[in-house]
């Protein structure tokens, strides 16, 4: 049997992406290998008037604890229901022994001067930097799991301690828009099974 084509391999491995939860504080390449394959994913991912307004922090060890710490601290002011508390504290400590974290960002200054060169794009600018932090935490997302690694993506910047003490732990720009969070490690599970709505619904063909 032949090797597969290069469009195949692309889409075998966006296949293979999924979100695994139960992640070992180990990984399969060395640390410099994630490095280079955040820095390619803002390299090279597309952006709107390629106002290249993406942003990446990449924690590992210690800092890795510390944002998740962080997290931790703020979401004990969240009032939670039933057994929501014991649920979001054991998801916690579950990223937190994972291996390492990408939080991903968007520079609200470069968006601000795209507008003022674009007025007429300004209304429509958050939703497009959206679809590009969307693509770039799919381009690293599916190339940790090429390399061995488990991910999965999260969103705990609805609070805005949790945004506001990660930006003062790391002297981040106030200007950066916390996005969302790539946690990633050695998977300790497979993935589960995966159900599909017909794809005739959600595909149509105008020939």
């Amino acid at each position: 049997m032949g090797s597969l084509s290069k469009t195949d391999s692309f889409l075998e491995a966006v296949k293979d992406r999924r979100s695994l939860y139960a992640l070992a504080a180990e990984s399969p390449v060395p640390d410099s290998r994630i490095e280079e394959i955040v820095k390619h994913a803002v390299t090279w991912a597309p952006s709107t008037y390629n106002v290249q307004s993406a942003r990446a922090v990449v924690v590992f060890k210690e800092n890795h604890h510390k944002l998740w710490d962080i997290v931790k601290k703020h979401m004990a002011d969240v009032p939670l229901e039933g057994g929501m508390r014991g649920y979001m504290d054991g998801r916690i400590a579950a990223w937190r022994s994972s291996y390492g974290t990408v939080l991903w960002f968007e520079d609200q200054t470069a968006l601000d001067g795209l507008a003022e060169k674009n007025p007429m794009i300004g209304g429509m600018l958050t939703e497009w930097s959206d679809h590009s932090s969307g693509m770039h935490q799919f381009i690293v997302w599916t190339a940790l799991e090429s390399e061995g690694l488990g991910a999965n993506l999260q969103h705990m910047n609805f609070h805005p301690g949790i945004t506001a003490e990660i930006k003062s732990t790391w002297d981040l720009p106030e200007a950066w828009k916390l996005k969302a969070q790539l946690v990633f490690g050695k998977p300790q599970e497979e993935a589960k099974e995966k159900t599909f709505e017909p794809i005739e619904k959600r595909v149509l063909v105008k020939a």
